[in-house]
């Protein structure tokens, strides 16, 4: 498992959400998704899913990614104990789920003081949503003009260790389409 985590004051209390990535084995994308839907209930019950989506291009593909929200590391920390002792959870989720899954990825990150989690007025969600590949084009070049994204990236930069997009198919059962 590959992990970061976020360092300031915001470590020790905030809300803050877990990005975890699953690349899977290939061709068992539809087995890991079906058997994630049909117990997604045993996961939910311990924390509040954000989104789930699947990778449509760009990255890797048999790859799914979703968000987890939490109040603050001890939060995390009890849903991880928690999990761990969920019979329910480790028989019918975890242990016929871990032999699909080739490498897993996980994040931490918090929400810019700008930013609002929220659904768009279409059903197309990503964590930057676009109507097409021009609007987003044309946000982007917005966002090169709006100081308080100038500022935060300026100040951010020297974290980033690198970038790419992705297009993320929101599942099924993915609150956040």
């Amino acid at each position: 498992m590959c992990a970061s985590f976020a360092t300031g004051p915001r470590q020790d209390h905030g809300t803050f959400y877990e990005f975890r990535t699953y690349y899977l084995k290939p061709s068992k994308m539809n087995e890991f998704l079906e058997n994630f839907k049909k117990n997604v209930h045993l996961r939910t019950a311990h924390s509040e899913l954000i989104g789930y989506w699947s990778v449509e291009f760009g990255g890797r593909m048999n790859t799914v990614f979703h968000i987890w929200k939490y109040d603050n590391f001890a939060h995390r920390t009890a849903v991880r104990k928690a999990l761990a002792e969920d019979k329910n959870w480790q028989e019918q989720f975890l242990l016929p789920n871990l032999p699909l899954i080739d490498k897993q990825e996980s994040e931490i990150t918090y929400l810019v003081p700008w930013c609002k989690l929220g659904k768009p007025p279409k059903e197309v969600h990503v964590l930057w949503w676009n109507e097409n590949a021009d609007s987003r084009a044309a946000g982007r070049h917005r966002s090169h003009e709006d100081p308080r994204v100038v500022a935060a990236v300026r100040e951010s930069v020297q974290y980033l260790e690198s970038q790419q997009n992705i297009l993320l198919i929101p599942t099924s059962f993915s609150p956040l389409k």
